[in-house]
């Protein structure tokens, strides 16, 4: 069995995520090496948190008396093929993108965080901006092997077996949405390897996965720009989905006036030499995946002149590396804001101030109206806050920054006003970052399906984890 640290100010490290969820505690932290040490550790110990990257934006990697299973030793890549990789759970995207880059091969459904290790990826069934055009993780997932609660190793195939061998499925049904990351997925005759992507690690241990991947690199180029009126914005991203097959635009961010202030307010447009004008309402970052075009630059700048975009743009043509890594940092650049906020007010104003955000996905039809609901909910309230996301599939992320532990109470009755009006229009209140510890979410995922799916949930649960051994307290409680 891995040896488990239970030093105080080793454990100090692993005991938040980056929710700044409060009241992290640990029995130990242990870092097997091998699938058998995974094995032996989930034998010896009456409850497992697996962690990953711990970049969870939900308290889903914060430790609530549990003994921590870090992946970070599990960090080979073992294989690469003409349409596949097959790697380890602890093997951060980044390094994955790098070895995929060297052999000319390209895996697209990223999240925006690429520290975030494969596990973690798809324990939460990840999905980010190149969802509009790759989809999700699940998409993208061929074959895991699973450590499950009695220790048993086994090697899990998209085809291979279906659920309803293993556990009873749940009957409800999710929403229409090209991202939903609300509890355990169901569907008639799904298949058993579906069951444990976007579990969270409540039903296994991921220590390897097979993953598609393209046998070749598209050209990239990413285009900033900022604009003055978020109708206009919206009306010019709707055009560019409906182009998007023909133009080549795999992707589209956005961040509201809040969030171009705050990159004012710590530098950050100074740092990475992105002109954002006072009168700038919005921003939008785009990405044309450029496969067959010989000439890029044209190719784009065609495409933008005809949405009528001439002004205001920052191009990162393809190859030019540093430039659409700043590009790309400005955007990552409005989440750390946001966290680092959230960790000052707590550290500062009051311990019980947490990361106060949602992850809401409706049709693209529906974003206009919510986005003024945002507006009009977070002004009412008095709040602070700070919204974008990935607009190309009205996948939005609204953000409170709190000043007082008030502000934190109230910006949760706010997402959860907004997650009822997110059902109402079609979609899901919770899309991307999983359900975790975090209540409203919980709450959220209740509302979304029923106590009776809720219930239906911790039936899977029981039939694969009987001793309630793996993250208890994720997605939801043992009983009502």
């Amino acid at each position: 069995m891995p040896f488990i640290q239970r030093d105080a100010d080793v454990l100090a490290s692993f005991l938040e995520d980056a929710a700044h969820f409060p009241g992290g505690h640990a029995a130990g932290v242990a870092t097997p090496a091998t699938d058998a040490e995974v094995a032996d550790l989930v034998r010896a110990v009456p409850t497992i948190l697996p962690v990953g990257a711990q970049s969870s934006l939900t308290g889903g990697a914060t430790p609530m008396g549990d003994v921590l299973l870090s992946t970070s030793r599990l960090n080979r890549i073992l294989e690469i093929g003409s349409d596949f990789v097959r790697v380890q759970a602890g093997v951060t995207l980044s390094d994955l993108d790098g070895a995929l880059a060297r052999a000319g091969r390209y895996y697209p459904p990223t999240p925006t965080f690429m520290g975030a290790f494969v596990g973690g990826t798809i324990a939460t069934n990840a999905a980010g901006a190149a969802t509009f055009r790759h989809g999700t993780t699940r998409d993208w997932v061929t074959a895991i092997r699973v450590v499950l609660a009695s220790g048993e190793i086994v090697d899990v195939t998209r085809g291979g077996a279906k659920a309803a061998t293993r556990v009873p499925v749940p009957t409800y049904r999710l929403p229409r949405v090209p991202k939903c990351s609300a509890g355990y997925f169901a569907a008639p005759d799904m298949d058993l390897i579906d069951l444990f992507i976007g579990s969270e690690g409540t039903l296994g241990i991921v220590t390897e996965a097979s993953l598609r991947v393209l046998p070749a690199r598209p050209a990239i180029c990413l285009v900033f720009l900022t604009l003055t009126d978020r109708a206009a914005a919206v009306g010019l991203v709707d055009r560019l989905r409906r182009e998007a097959a023909h133009t080549g635009v795999s992707a589209i961010e956005h961040m509201d006036r809040r969030c171009l202030e705050l990159l004012r307010e710590d530098g950050i447009d100074r740092q990475f030499g992105v002109t954002i004008a006072e009168a700038a309402h919005i921003a939008l970052l785009i990405t044309f995946e450029l496969a067959d075009v010989r000439d890029p630059i044209d190719h784009v700048n065609a495409v933008l002149e005809s949405a009528g975009v001439t002004t205001d743009v920052d191009i990162a043509i393809p190859g030019d590396r540093a430039r659409a890594a700043q590009l790309i940092a400005a955007r990552e650049a409005v989440p750390a804001a946001v966290n680092a906020r959230v960790g000052r007010a707590k550290q500062a104003i009051d311990p019980r101030i947490s990361k106060t955000a949602a992850d809401m996905i409706v049709p693209f039809d529906r974003l206009a109206g919510l986005m003024a609901r945002y507006d009009d909910e977070f002004r009412r309230r008095g709040l602070d806050a700070a919204v974008w996301g990935h607009i190309s599939d009205g996948n939005l992320h609204p953000n409170v920054l709190p000043r007082s532990y008030a502000d934190v109470e109230s910006g949760k009755e706010a997402i959860l006003t907004f997650g009822r009006e997110v059902a109402r229009m079609g979609g899901s209140p919770l899309a991307e970052h999983g359900v975790g510890r975090n209540p409203i979410k919980q709450q959220l995922l209740r509302e979304m399906y029923g106590e009776t799916g809720i219930d239906e949930m911790r039936a899977v649960k029981r039939a694969l984890d009987p001793e309630w051994k793996f993250a208890p307290g994720v997605i939801f409680t043992r009983e009502r």
